[in-house]
């Protein structure tokens, strides 16, 4: 389902802005009540906790924002490959939030997949750069948001940290949209098929799909799940060849960096599971 939001990215004919606002307002409702039906606590007891969470929701709502823009100024398997660099900047943030040596391994594979973008881009046009900065900009957020849930996880359920960052995010972008003047009926105004993309993403890409993984780990355990999500590219780039005709406009140096990317995604889930069986 997660990938499937670089695809929407481009099937809704809306600015990323509203797709965002749109996307964080319903996740945060349809998680709201996924949470009344499996009976999980809402109250978050630490109030410094929930102002962590809030901040953090903040990074959530810039993440998607910059992502859903790469996309639309470019393409979806260009947004979802930039993602792909978060694992570089998580070798170097999460040291610093979770107090932990640095592991040069993951530097290491962090600095080919940066390789793997070079032979991505080099046959862009300008706009295509300026997509390429806000993919990376987007993995950066990823990269901050990913790290910091992991820190907040120690005193809170996932559901409570994504249902109040939903909110937080719901916030930050009404604020914006509200200081610009945007928030009246125009921002209604879409056609039938983004309403029902909309709730594909915001419900079943977003709520039921995390909450859902949170229920698989406890069976299937974290690393089959962590392997699925981290070949979400695979799955972006499969669906954006056949669904948007992407194939058309991506050159064999895209390929050559898409399989660098790939490869280094893959590595680096496998050698985690060798960590954790002890070799």
């Amino acid at each position: 389902m997660w990938g499937f939001t670089g695809i929407l990215g481009k099937l809704i004919h809306l600015e990323a802005f509203i797709i965002v606002w749109y996307r964080v307002i319903i996740a945060f409702i349809a998680l709201g009540v996924g949470m009344l039906v499996l009976k999980r606590p809402f109250r978050v007891k630490d109030r410094s906790e929930l102002i962590k969470i809030g901040l953090v929701g903040v990074l959530v709502g810039l993440h998607w924002l910059t992502f859903y823009k790469s996309i639309q100024l470019s393409t979806a398997s260009l947004g979802i490959l930039c993602l792909s660099t978060t694992t570089l900047h998580v070798s170097w943030i999460e040291p610093i939030i979770m107090r932990r040596r640095v592991s040069w391994f993951e530097v290491i594979l962090g600095l080919v997949v940066v390789y793997g973008i070079y032979f991505v881009s080099t046959d862009f046009k300008d706009s295509e750069y300026e997509a390429l900065a806000y993919g990376l900009c987007s993995a950066l957020f990823a990269a901050g948001f990913a790290v910091f849930n992991t820190k907040l996880s120690e005193k809170n359920t996932p559901a409570q940290i994504s249902l109040y960052e939903m909110l937080s995010a719901s916030l930050f972008i009404s604020i914006i949209l509200l200081f610009q003047g945007r928030i009246d009926y125009s921002i209604l105004k879409m056609t039938t098929s983004d309403f029902w993309w909309l709730l594909f993403l915001g419900v079943l890409c977003t709520s039921v799909a995390f909450l859902a993984i949170i229920e698989i780990m406890k069976k299937l355990g974290a690393f089959t799940v962590s392997l699925s999500i981290n070949l979400e590219p695979v799955y972006t780039l499969f669906l954006a060849v056949f669904i948007l005709k992407e194939n058309k406009f991506l050159g064999f140096d895209f390929y050559v960096g898409s399989l660098i990317i790939v490869f280094v995604v893959v590595v680096n889930a496998v050698r985690k599971h060798l960590q954790k069986k002890g070799f």
